[in-house]
């Protein structure tokens, strides 16, 4: 009777958080629809010039002080805390833990935001873009104080949605991102004309702020209390403080590559560092739909296992959470591959051109390498943090980003002596890697941020499976080859259906690479569905239970 129960109380919460999963990604599917409207409108202006350039560089600083104090950092040290409180019946408690936060989390990123104001013109010149022009740093400078603003929001928005998350609520918390992308597309319509590419910046600003609101009527149904004090004497509040400091090591860890990898790009010509971002936020989008969509739901049910010490709940929830993303993740990253430069000139619009089309998907398609790691990652190292376990992962992280690290530089052709004036050293130094014609510069930045990560996720794996006696691996495998096969089917099928569509279509355009895209895509779809149901992939069968209704 025992184990029926439990099977019971498994299938119960598989369906919860596959409908939730369902939920968030629909969100973040309209966001990303909305950033994409926004991306056609910047790239027909901008393309990937030096002024593209500025908007990328200023935003590095302001959101990697989000990302530390209030972001990734601060939910997935609050979060379990906050969950253990109220699943132990201490609302109260509860609730002034979250009033503490919120109040010196605020007062921390007002401090910060004044200090990044200040140095503005040091922090570009030496440390995000020292290989800028004049006028292209200044406009860095300007974005750079302007999306501080939005900093200072973000730091207590980051609460709401933890708080609600808590709560297993996650409609509100899906929604904010879609709120902000707003703010930015109205910055791109209404306020480009007005000031330039500053009107992103600004677009920004009100993006936060919407951000910030639309969480409001949810933290109201549950009747959120705040308090005007710091708490500094409240053990709680130190003990997400402590559980903070390894987590922001580690943001900090990923954010410093990404410095790296700027500051590098700043050094390959102009349009580097807006085709590393355009490949980013690409490979972003089923990126953020899989992968953070899934760890977003999944980590508030491994918080509340560890606080039960279910072990075998957590290996089914971590297994589960990893196969779907497995098999969502590797057909999407073949698809960007096969798919990604059709996809890309859909961008040849005004100031992008096809030069600009190509240099952005070859760094697309190194980001795509690293696509089904980086999803992987988002339920993995929560895994670590839902057993309130913060330090191991910042460890992988560093391991990972001395691999970014030496892998930027040799990859891209660019040495730190590049700066004193003796050329491509490192490039120069291992010609038997014979990457200098086959990778190339800004694309090499891409690939080194893959393999970094790569290596992280899969330490992070072996020790979880060791920790935890098992991680259901056998399971794992055998969906990752399954999937791997039906991929392969699929990417045959498009590759046929384009040269098809090549010989009774040669016409080019908008419409027809649209149709085009349309068709080869859906064709694709269909094949690997298909081969997914020849090849018995049960988790196919699984997710279509799970989203049905109970009987």
């Amino acid at each position: 009777m025992t184990s029926i129960a439990d099977s019971t109380t498994a299938l119960g919460r598989n369906r919860r958080i596959a409908r939730s999963t369902v939920t968030v990604m629909l969100a973040f599917g309209a966001a990303k629809l909305i950033s994409l409207v926004q991306t056609l409108l910047i790239a027909q202006t901008f393309g990937v010039g030096s002024e593209l350039d500025a908007y990328v560089a200023a935003n590095r600083i302001p959101e990697l002080i989000v990302i530390l104090i209030s972001g990734g950092a601060l939910t997935h040290a609050f979060i379990p805390v906050f969950s253990g409180m109220l699943a132990r019946g201490q609302p109260e408690a509860a609730w002034r833990l979250s009033s503490n936060l919120m109040n010196s989390i605020f007062t921390l990123a007002l401090l910060m935001s004044a200090l990044v104001f200040l140095s503005a013109p040091w922090l570009v010149r030496v440390l995000v873009a020292p290989g800028f022009d004049a006028q292209t740093a200044q406009n860095t400078i300007d974005m750079m104080r302007i999306l501080l603003l939005s900093t200072i929001i973000f730091s207590v928005s980051g609460i709401f949605s933890g708080i609600l998350n808590s709560h297993q609520h996650f409609l509100l918390p899906a929604l904010a991102p879609i709120m902000f992308d707003v703010g930015i597309l109205f910055g791109v319509l209404f306020l480009l004309p007005i000031f330039g590419v500053h009107g992103i910046a600004w677009g920004a600003v009100i993006g936060a702020a919407l951000h910030f609101g639309v969480q409001l009527p949810g933290l109201a149904r549950y009747k959120m209390r705040w308090r005007p004090e710091l708490g500094l004497s409240n053990p709680q509040l130190w003990r997400v403080i402590w559980l903070m400091l390894p987590r922001i090591g580690g943001l900090g860890v990923f954010s410093l590559n990404f410095l790296v990898m700027n500051n590098i790009a700043s050094r390959l010509g102009s349009g580097s560092v807006s085709a590393l971002d355009w490949g980013w936020r690409l490979m972003q989008i089923p990126q953020t739909l899989i992968g953070t969509a899934m760890g977003i739901v999944i980590f508030p049910t491994l918080a509340a296992l560890s606080e039960m010490d279910d072990l075998p709940g957590k290996r089914s929830a971590m297994s589960g959470a990893l196969r779907f993303i497995l098999v969502c993740s590797i057909p999407s990253a073949v698809a960007l591959l096969v798919l990604g430069r059709p996809l890309i000139s859909l961008l040849e619009r005004g100031a992008f051109d096809a030069s600009a089309s190509a240099l952005v998907y070859s760094t697309l398609s190194m980001f795509t390498l690293g696509l089904i790691v980086h999803a992987a990652l988002e339920v993995i190292a929560r895994s670590f943090y839902a057993d309130k376990d913060t330090l191991t992962p910042l460890f992988a992280a560093l391991a990972g980003a001395l691999i970014n690290f030496v892998g930027a530089l040799v990859l891209s052709e660019v040495a730190l002596v590049d700066a004193a004036g003796f050329g491509n050293a490192v490039a120069r130094s291992w010609p038997w890697l014979g990457l200098r014609t086959e990778i190339g510069n800004v694309s090499g930045l891409a690939l080194a941020n893959s393999l970094g990560v790569m290596f992280e996720v899969l330490s992070l794996l072996l020790i979880l499976r060791r920790r935890w006696r098992g991680a259901h691996e056998n399971e794992l495998t055998r969906t990752l080859m399954k999937t791997l096969v039906a991929s392969l089917i699929m990417a045959a099928v498009i590759v046929c259906a384009d040269a098809l569509w090549t010989v009774a279509l040669p016409e080019r355009g908008f419409t027809m690479t649209l149709a085009r895209l349309a068709c080869e895509g859906l064709l694709g779809l269909a094949a690997f569905v298909l081969a997914a149901f020849a090849l018995k992939m049960q988790e196919v069968a699984e997710l279509r239970n799970m989203l049905g209704r109970s009987q």
